[in-house]
């Protein structure tokens, strides 16, 4: 729990402070001593490892760029082996051990967020070969970019060209973003201690005590795990982004309100946006994405989708979700003529409200079907999940209390509830194109600082902290 620690905010308060004592053009040098008191502290496993991977990086990019053709693309590829294969061994060394050897799994040192930084020391080198940017010369702002403490853990994934700018050139301090930012902090506590970790705790009593659990109790965990999936990565990405604006530094927005999504295409592009964006760039569009006729954009499309569950752990469930969207899409595609045709027959209006809320009722159940294979145990787990989801007919759970029985009490399914509802209300909000943080900024001071005490107030009181409960890891923690 780094990134919602004691510790982790006096070490951003120590980092401010010298921030913005230190000259301008020197400023860059405190996020870097920032860096090496973060890993000092928090991030000691696998250690070796990430520097490793930052120097064979920092290595190959400089070696390719004095280099041309045969010899260029050779080191090329010989850099992105070697930045992967810790990655490959860590991740997918116990799934085949056990799942295909039918040996004991290892334990095996992994280092925090390394799907995230092997991701981004890919793009560099990438954007290097293709010419996009200059490789870094100076070691130690190369470092400072690939171990930048506020996002290196859960991302987003930045790209050299957008944030390494942002870290080198030393910024002035503006209030404005320091207080957009103190909000954001706000906001990503919420998310997560009011939110995530409240949900997390039926989804836990269901999931992990399948099959005591059918029927309506797996139609609310499974809806619950998608808030809380979508209210735990957001709340991780959001604290990233507040830090980082504190310093005067913008961090790419990684969601866009998926749950308002009208289709499964456009929930991959509201849905951790900066592993959507690579994954087009750097798998898809170099497989030859849409243009080379609809079968091989389709084949295409499986091989990105099956690579992003590959990424997102090892074992058969999640390459059955990265299939899951890839065919969601496909079948898309191919019903959509028919589909439209319905909504005329129907007498429901292109632009009408109503086709868009059955678009996006029907993209969310998609969406959370798959979830529920990512969620469960094992692949065989969640097709049996799903199966009693309509096999097993239970409503009267709903309304005899038995809800109550899965951990959390009538007043947290409440405070549960009306959060859901703000965080729905703060979305729709701002998909109208307003900032609800723009908003309590314009206000008197008095005002605003009343809103921001009681937000305070309010995560302190009924956060899990509130309730006893243990704060839990952050899901994206893990990869």
């Amino acid at each position: 729990m780094i990134y919602i620690s004691l510790n982790y905010y006096l070490l951003v308060l120590a980092a401010l402070v010298l921030y913005y004592v230190f000259p301008v053009r020197h400023r860059w040098v405190a996020l870097l001593a920032a860096n090496v008191v973060f890993y000092a502290f928090f991030y000691k496993a696998g250690i070796w490892i990430f520097l490793g991977t930052i120097i064979i990086s920092y290595i190959d990019a400089n070696v390719m760029a004095k280099l041309q053709d045969g010899a260029r693309k050779a080191t090329f590829i010989a850099g992105i082996i070697l930045v992967t294969i810790p990655w490959l061994l860590i991740k997918n060394s116990n799934f085949v051990l056990e799942a295909i050897m039918k040996k004991d799994p290892i334990n095996l040192v992994t280092p925090l967020g390394i799907s995230f930084y092997t991701l981004q020391l890919i793009a560099y080198l990438a954007d290097v070969y293709m010419e996009k940017i200059k490789p870094e010369k100076n070691i130690a702002k190369y470092i400072l970019f690939t171990s930048f403490f506020p996002q290196v853990i859960q991302g987003p994934i930045p790209r050299f060209g957008q944030l390494h700018p942002q870290l080198t050139e030393g910024h002035l301090f503006d209030e404005k973003n320091f207080i957009k930012g103190f909000q954001l902090v706000i906001w990503g506590f919420f998310l997560k201690l009011v939110i995530a970790d409240k949900a997390a705790v039926i989804v836990n009593t269901v999931f992990d005590n399948f099959p005591a659990y059918s029927g309506a109790y797996i139609w609310v965990a499974s809806f619950l795990y998608s808030i809380q999936l979508y209210a735990d990565f957001l709340a991780c990405t959001t604290l990233a982004r507040g830090v980082s604006r504190m310093f005067g530094i913008e961090l790419v927005n990684n969601f866009k309100r998926p749950y308002f999504s009208t289709s499964i295409k456009d929930f991959w592009r509201r849905w951790h946006i900066s592993l959507s964006e690579w994954l087009r760039d750097y798998i898809y569009i170099p497989l030859g994405g849409n243009r080379k006729g609809k079968t091989r954009k389709y084949i295409n499309l499986v091989v990105t989708f099956l690579i992003s569950g590959m990424w997102h752990g090892a074992g058969l469930k999640f390459l059955a979700w990265g299939l899951m969207h890839a065919l969601y899409q496909i079948i898309g595609e191919f019903t959509y003529k028919a589909r439209e045709k319905a909504y005329t027959f129907c007498g429901i209006s292109a632009d009408s409200n109503k086709k868009r809320w059955i678009k996006i009722a029907g993209t969310f159940l998609l969406v959370n079907f798959a979830w529920i294979i990512f969620r469960a145990n094992s692949l065989g787990d969640g097709a049996k999940l799903l199966l009693h989801m309509f096999t097993d007919f239970n409503p009267w759970v709903l309304f005899n209390d038995r809800i109550f029985t899965l951990g959390l009490d009538w007043k947290e399914v409440v405070v549960l509830i009306v959060s859901v509802y703000i965080l729905r209300k703060v979305g729709k909000y701002q998909e109208m194109g307003k900032s609800l943080g723009e908003k309590i900024y314009t206000q008197p001071l008095l005002i605003r600082w009343g809103i921001y005490i009681v937000a305070i107030i309010c995560v302190l009181l009924f956060g899990t902290y509130g309730y006893g409960f243990d704060a839990q890891d952050f899901i994206y923690g893990g990869f």
